[in-house]
Order: C-alpha cells, then sequence, then structure tokens
C-alpha cells in the first residue's frame, strides 16, 4: 500500500469516525469464511457496519478526528475490526446473540459511544443493556403521558360518582 492509499484510507477512515456516535472495536480472528460471511450477513442485517481495519492507520483516523478516542488507542493490538451502527447497543446485542450460538468471535475490545469511551469485553452486558435514544423517548413520553392519565380516570370516576348521587337526590326530592 503506498503513501497515498494509506492516506485516502485514513481520510475515509476519519469521515467514518466523524459520521458515527457508535463505534466498536472488537477481535474477530480466527473465524473461518463460513463463520466470517455470517457475522457480516448478520451485522448487515441488523444496520451494523462491520469492517476489518488496520491499527495504525485506525490510530491515525482516531487522531485526526474531533472526537477524542485517546482511551482506546491500548486496544488497538492484533486483530482488529470496527463495528458501527446508529442505535448504541446494537452491536453489543449482536454479539451476545452471536455468542449464544457457542462461537467465542467476535471479541469486544473497546467502544466508543456518544463520547462514553468502555474497554474490554466484560463491558458487553452494559452495553447490550442500554437504551437508543428511541427508547428513551419513548420511557420519557410514557412517564409524562402517565400523571395526565391519572387525573383524567380521576375526574371521569369523580364526576361518575358526583352524577350518580345528583341523580339520587333528584329521585328522593321527587
Amino acid at each position: 500500500m503506498t503513501r497515498e492509499e494509506k492516506n485516502q484510507e485514513i481520510e475515509k477512515l476519519t469521515e467514518r469516525l466523524e459520521g458515527s456516535d457508535v463505534l466498536y472495536i472488537t477481535d474477530i480472528e480466527g473465524l473461518d469464511s463460513v463463520q466470517t460471511s455470517n457475522l457480516r450477513r448478520t451485522a448487515n442485517k441488523a444496520g451494523i457496519s462491520l469492517s476489518v481495519v488496520k491499527n495504525t492507520l485506525l490510530r491515525k483516523a482516531m487522531e485526526r478526528s474531533s472526537k477524542n478516542f485517546e482511551d482506546l488507542y491500548p486496544v488497538l493490538k492484533g486483530s482488529t475490526s470496527i463495528m458501527m451502527a446508529e442505535a448504541g447497543n446494537a452491536p453489543a446485542r449482536m454479539i451476545k446473540d452471536i455468542r449464544k450460538k457457542k462461537q467465542e468471535k467476535p471479541v469486544l475490545k473497546g467502544a466508543y459511544i456518544e463520547e462514553a469511551i468502555f474497554v474490554g469485553d466484560d463491558q458487553l452486558e452494559t452495553l447490550s443493556s442500554l437504551k437508543s435514544k428511541e427508547e428513551l423517548v419513548a420511557d420519557i413520553i410514557a412517564l409524562l403521558q402517565s400523571p395526565a392519565k391519572n387525573v383524567i380516570s380521576g375526574l371521569n370516576g369523580a364526576g361518575g360518582k358526583l352524577a350518580g348521587l345528583l341523580k339520587t337526590l333528584e329521585e328522593r326530592a321527587a
């Protein structure tokens, strides 16, 4: 690879890093061609882009990025692949699903999710339980609607009681 090709690859990686708030750095070394193909297919279906990168090129792209990836530099050793997605928990959930099938790889080296950095495979459970923006918005809306629903049902219930009392008093008076 010539210096110009390396610079072009670094520029492409930098653009991808700038365009995504979710980056998972994983190790898929040792997967055979069938497993790798299945992993790529699964990632594609889940809306996750998966690519194998050279550590030095990825580090240079991280250094050129406006985001702070400094804590992830130590994990850039050995075979490295990156996963990018819209939802912060999508790659973690995919990795957990793959592991349920008795497959040890991919191994999570580290992750960058909207300025938060997670290092190590032991963070997989934490990452998979993160809620996406859409899930958080839905939770907030449900919480905001709950008190209003309680007030409305209380008024409806009280209104029904009041109407019943008035009817009873009317019948007694007549």
